[in-house]
């Protein structure tokens, strides 16, 4: 059974169970149904780079990019809105097998400023690649800062290693683990423009937002130039 037709199975059980939704119609098209976007559909802000403010999860690319915690498995909070929580839930159990069976083969937790690749499974892109950012329990410090950077760069290296075309990021460090804003996106937006100059990669580029302080920010950045 494909995932398409396990999942038809599973709405068709539940609507069955209440009268009134029985003869409800289901999507047949699965991006009617999650409202996917695809990355080739978006304006570029700068030569192979994109702003985009949305569901990372919910988005059709080459990679993804989770801000991940040091062990890997995901968010270990239930119904947590942090962006590890949502990508292990829509990806399914699968992402959580795979974690687990990278992290048994490595013996320790994942350093910070690394990056690792899995599948995407039940995620409209094909790969997710995970990544520890450095946590902010003071004042920011220069460790702090070229920690942030090896994420970009790990994940940017660990993409072209697997001939990804296109990678979204999202704003690693900046949400449970307190990296500022603006300087975060500083720190990305740099770090994605000497990567791509110095090693003349051709991946495209997706800085994924979700709140709208960081669309704008962002969107300043890649425009100032």
């Amino acid at each position: 059974m494909t995932q398409d037709e396990r999942r038809v199975y599973l709405i068709r059980a539940l609507l069955s169970e209440e009268a009134q939704y029985r003869d409800m119609e289901i999507p047949t098209d699965i991006q009617q149904q999650k409202g996917i976007t695809d990355f080739a559909d978006l304006t570029p802000m700068q030569e192979g780079i994109y702003l985009w403010q949305g569901d990372i999860t919910t988005l059709h690319c080459g990679a993804i990019v989770n801000a991940a915690n040091s062990q890997m498995l995901g968010c270990f909070c239930p119904n947590h809105g942090c962006i590890d929580n949502a990508i292990h839930t829509y990806a399914g159990v699968q992402l959580r097998a795979a974690c687990a069976e990278l992290m048994e083969k490595q013996g320790h937790e994942e350093e910070t400023g690394g990056a690792k690749i899995t599948p995407g499974f039940n995620l409209p892109c094909d790969y997710v690649l995970h990544t520890v950012g450095p946590i902010i329990r003071s004042w920011l410090a220069r460790k702090d800062k070229e920690l942030l950077a090896s994420c970009y760069r790990s994940c940017l290296d660990l993409a072209d290693q697997n001939d990804i075309k296109s990678i979204a990021f999202c704003c690693i460090s900046t949400g449970e683990f307190h990296f500022p804003n603006d300087k975060a996106a500083e720190i990305a937006a740099h770090t994605v423009k000497e990567y791509r100059k110095q090693t003349h990669s051709k991946i495209e580029v997706i800085f994924n937002v979700f709140k709208d302080i960081d669309l704008q920010i962002y969107r300043e950045l890649l425009t100032a130039d």
